[in-house]
């Protein structure tokens, strides 16, 4: 019988093999006949005896073929952990390193650093892929931030604001301001490779602002103005907001000077049983849902071609804003954000 080589025998077979050479050692044969019987080297069949008297039939069981995993590799499994860990608590800076962000070069300059290991840029790639890390476009954030304000609106303010909502049966808005202008380029079109698409626009800029809520259930108000936004334009956009609203308004902004006025406050306080004002952490402009219909209602007017005559600008933001008011099923797609799911 021809001997086989015992690591090109499929692992089912392999196993079934090994039971069958235990049987037959049993039986009192020795070593070279099972050999004869079962096709493989004597001292191949030694190896499976004395792992069957070490741990039973058990250890005869076929391991995955091939290194252990991470065997061969610069870098240690425990070294790899430590270094992931680290991508994903710390920035760069934290660690006095001179990067923004986790680059590759970055990377490899950390991995010299904590381990004196010099590792090519290439490599550095290889084990950023295998760890399932990818480039990603960063999240602007203020250095005044305060991550435990936003936990604390997370947690505390923003579930009591709710309840209380709920127990005087009023309504949430998210208000924010933001400006428009002709000139703004958002969005892509298609077009030959090498060949950049143009967009033309009105020789004048034209430039409107506008201040708009939305709630959880899709209403959309909203009013533009001219200028930068002050007191008297804000009670103006409050008078109308709570004009003919069957409901008392819990009114959400961020932290706009002209938000905390004195001339502002007044004001609620005098129409306290129609509105009342809360605001967001400081920075934390991802929390507003509202920044959703800025960014729809920017995205939309850039699907549309520009107007040569002035001031029709305006009138189409206008148009599509009210296109947008008439859909409430789209308005409510604005707090599936990953950010802002804590208020749908």
């Amino acid at each position: 019988m021809n001997l086989r080589d015992a690591r090109t025998i499929p692992p089912e077979q392999l196993f079934e093999r090994r039971k069958q050479a235990v049987a037959l050692f049993k039986k009192g044969m020795t070593r070279g006949e099972i050999g004869n019987i079962v096709g493989v080297r004597r001292d191949v069949v030694g190896q499976w005896i004395s792992k069957w008297q070490a741990g039973g039939l058990q250890a005869l069981k076929v391991g995955k073929a091939g290194k252990p995993k991470g065997s061969g590799s610069t870098l240690d499994v425990a070294q790899q952990k430590s270094i992931q860990k680290s991508l994903i608590e710390k920035t760069p800076d934290q660690l006095k390193m001179n990067f923004a962000l986790w680059t590759r070069h970055a990377v490899q300059q950390f991995i010299k650093q904590d381990f004196g290991v010099e590792i090519p840029i290439r490599t550095v790639g290889d084990y950023l892929k295998r760890w399932g890390f990818t480039p990603q476009k960063p999240i602007k954030r203020a250095y005044e931030r305060n991550d435990q304000k936003i936990r604390a609106w997370l947690e505390e303010e923003y579930p009591a604001i709710e309840a209380k909502a709920h127990r005087e049966k009023a309504e949430i808005h998210w208000g924010d301001e933001t400006g428009i202008s002709n000139r703004d380029q958002i969005g892509r079109g298609y077009a030959p490779k090498g060949k950049t698409p143009s967009r033309k626009h009105a020789g004048k800029r034209e430039r409107v602002n506008m201040i708009s809520t939305v709630t959880k259930l899709g209403k959309i108000r909203f009013m533009f103005y001219e200028g930068k936004m002050n007191s008297k334009m804000l009670i103006e956009f409050m008078k109308r907001l709570t004009k003919g609203s069957p409901k008392k308004l819990f009114l959400i902004l961020d932290n706009l000077p002209t938000h905390h006025s004195k001339p502002v406050k007044k004001w609620v306080e005098g129409n306290s049983s129609k509105i009342e004002l809360f605001y967001l952490p400081s920075y934390s402009p991802e929390l507003n849902p509202d920044e959703y219909l800025n960014r729809d209602l920017k995205a939309q007017l850039s699907k549309r071609p520009s107007k040569r005559e002035k001031g029709k600008f305006t009138a189409l933001a206008k148009t599509e804003m009210r296109r947008l008011q008439k859909s409430p099923q789209r308005a409510k797609k604005y707090f599936n954000g990953k950010h802002v799911k804590y208020a749908a």
